[in-house]
């Protein structure tokens, strides 16, 4: 790659999060690997570098542009650290060699923080698994032959596929009205409580297929009733409670790319309704709303009126240093129109030889002080692990959903960071 050519535009997600990204609003997300085996930082080094080496689009660093920030091409050094920090914190590209995510490891696991700019989940997903495959390799040399690696098919497509996709004439639909946030008190010094909730895949589906549901359906009406049954009736709420549900784009629209394609929808209950008393309410409300909304029609038109606002002549034209200034201020009155997040990456597949290393993988997503809890889950063979982070001392919202659950007849098991003496 020549000197003028080592650089790239920032798809249209990625513009905002440099732009809105903070020490209190992080725009950071975690994935992480469990083996069953210790973790050599050593041999852990030379599978990111060498995985570096094979997907050279997340080899960059951030630079400021005069209207927009871009990537550059970045040869530093990767730094690999031992986990001491709360997860999904603001990456500081200056003690990180200008990288955009982090490798960190832990006894068996190993931790990639990543800044959404770079990436978003699915594409993240890839990265770990690589770096997982890559030191299972080096880790057990003779247990593996090279043409084992001929077998994956790795992207390195960066086109912004927001822009290939979107409908120039479509409509958005308006936010309504703002969303309850959760209340109590927070923790200190910017502490992050992880509750990991490790549920039997089998009995979850069969629990869902008894509703009509999907696993993320399910899981989103837990997450409702939990918070109304916990934080909203307690406080006396009277917002609607809305739960943000990222969608994967390449599941709607044909792309390789590694840069972000996703949108959202919001599912919204307004909980003065008669009908959301009950969980069996919620469910059947839920399902209805995803219904309503995960079209392609609907997603499209989310995703056409964020692309139109990124390419809109007037904004393109304002310098970088007032973007920050405008761009900053209207994020904090958008995220006031969700209460949380729930992303639900699915199932993470792994080459059969490889298995027998892996105990399970875990995805974490930064809470802020507006949306101070989020929700997110991944599964592995026969477990899903569903993950609650928090900046809320009490946790009164994770003790309501895992104990219906249990009332469910669901097997679980909890285990966290320690930051919250919890019992399940």
């Amino acid at each position: 790659m020549s000197k003028e050519t080592n650089w790239r535009r920032l798809d249209n997600s990625a513009k905002i999060f440099p732009i809105a990204s903070s020490k209190k609003y992080s725009s950071v997300f975690r994935l992480s690997a469990v083996l069953k085996e210790k973790i050599n930082p050593v041999i852990l080094k030379k599978a990111v570098e060498k995985v570096l080496e094979t997907l050279p689009s997340f080899k960059v660093k951030l630079k400021k542009g005069m209207f927009w920030y871009y990537f550059e091409e970045n040869n530093k050094n990767i730094v690999i650290e031992k986990e001491k920090n709360y997860p999904c914190k603001y990456i500081d590209q200056n003690t990180n060699s200008d990288y955009l995510f982090k490798v960190t490891y832990f006894e068996n696991k190993i931790n990639i923080d990543i800044f959404h700019s770079l990436t978003d989940g699915n594409s993240g997903i890839m990265f770990l698994r690589e770096i997982t495959y890559t030191y299972i390799e080096l880790a057990h040399q003779k247990d593996f032959e090279k043409k084992l690696r001929v077998q994956r098919k790795l992207s390195n497509n960066t086109e912004d596929d927001y822009l290939k996709n979107y409908d120039k004439k479509s409509k958005g639909s308006r936010g309504g009205k703002k969303a309850y946030a959760l209340k109590g008190k927070k923790l200190p010094l910017a502490a992050i409580g992880v509750i990991h909730v490790n549920i039997n895949i089998n009995e979850l589906k069969a629990k869902a297929k008894e509703n009509n549901a999907t696993i993320t359906q399910y899981l989103t009406a837990v997450i409702i009733y939990s918070i109304y049954k916990s934080n909203y009736k307690k406080y006396n709420g009277k917002r609607p409670i809305k739960v943000c549900v990222p969608v994967d784009l390449r599941k709607y629209f044909k792309s390789e790319t590694v840069s972000n394609f996703f949108s959202y929808i919001t599912i919204q209950a307004r909980m003065e309704e008669e009908q959301m008393q009950t969980f069996k309410g919620i469910m059947e409300f839920v399902k209805n709303d995803f219904n309503k909304k995960l079209t392609k029609e609907e997603i499209s038109k989310t995703m056409s009126a964020n692309v139109k606002l990124g390419n809109n002549a007037f904004i393109k034209s304002i310098p970088l240093f007032l973007k920050l200034i405008i761009v900053k201020l209207s994020y904090i009155e958008i995220r006031k129109y969700t209460t949380t997040t729930f992303s639900n990456i699915g199932r993470i597949g792994i080459i059969g030889e490889y298995q027998k290393y892996i105990d399970k993988f875990l995805m974490l997503i930064a809470p802020e002080t507006v949306e101070k809890i989020k929700c997110s889950s991944c599964s592995f063979e026969n477990n899903l692990v569903f993950t609650f982070t928090s900046i809320l001392q009490n946790t009164d919202v994770e003790q309501e959903f895992c104990r219906i659950l249990k009332e469910e007849g669901i097997e679980i098991s909890v285990e966290g960071n320690g930051v919250h003496d919890f019992i399940s």
